[in-house]
C-alpha cells in the first residue's frame, strides 16, 4: 500500500474545511417554511436553524383561543426546523464528494 502524500492530504483537508465554511454561510442565508393549521401559522427558519419569523392569520389571532394558538405555533416551528434540517442535510450530502476524495488519499487509492 502506498503512503499517503501528507501535503496533498493537508491541502485537501483545508479545502474541505473552507468549502464547509462557505456552505454554512450559504445555508444560514437560506430560508424554509413550516406551517400548521392549514397555513394559519407559518414559521420561517434559516439553514442555521434560527426562527426568523412567525406569521399568524388574523382570524386565528382574533379567536382568542390561546391553547390552539400555542399548539399551532409550536407545530409550525417544529415543522420549519425539520424542513431546515432536511435542507442542510441534503446540501451537505451533495457537497460530500470532496470527503470521498480525501478518504481515497487516506486509503492510498
Amino acid at each position: 500500500m502506498e503512503t499517503p502524500d501528507i501535503q496533498k492530504l493537508l491541502s485537501q483537508a483545508q479545502t474541505m474545511q473552507n468549502d464547509m465554511a462557505k456552505l454554512q454561510e450559504q445555508l444560514a442565508s437560506r430560508r424554509v417554511e413550516g406551517s400548521a393549521g392549514g397555513g394559519m401559522v407559518t414559521a420561517i427558519v434559516t439553514g442555521a436553524l434560527k426562527v426568523e419569523e412567525i406569521q399568524i392569520e388574523e382570524a386565528l389571532a382574533e379567536s382568542k383561543d390561546l391553547a390552539m394558538l400555542q399548539d399551532l405555533v409550536t407545530a409550525a416551528v417544529n415543522a420549519g426546523l425539520v424542513n431546515a434540517q432536511r435542507m442542510v442535510q441534503e446540501e451537505i450530502q451533495k457537497s460530500s464528494g470532496s470527503m470521498g476524495s480525501l478518504l481515497n488519499v487516506l486509503g492510498g487509492s
